[in-house]
């Protein structure tokens, strides 16, 4: 597999950070989610598998770049996004 890289919201190369692969994929590279109250809500975690947490701004601007025009909507920013019920 091979990966370009797409962007990220750090200062020099830090996490996170998102690549497209060429199996038309995304990668996430950023800090593994330790937090024991959030890693209580994650569903269905295999076997290899870890949550890593990324800015919404990251995924925002990074789908302006390589999404088709207009498109990019379907990540609205905080000030869009409807607050959670519960």
């Amino acid at each position: 597999m091979r990966m370009r890289f797409l962007g990220s919201t750090s200062e020099a190369g830090a996490c996170p950070t998102l690549y497209e692969t060429d199996r038309g994929t995304i990668v996430v590279q950023g800090l593994q989610l330790t937090d024991a109250d959030a890693l209580a809500d994650l569903r269905d975690i295999l076997d290899g598998e870890t949550a890593v947490e990324v800015p919404r701004e990251l995924i925002t601007e990074i789908a302006r770049r390589v999404l088709p025009e207009g498109s990019a909507t379907a990540f609205p920013t905080r000030e869009a996004t409807p607050p959670a019920s519960g």
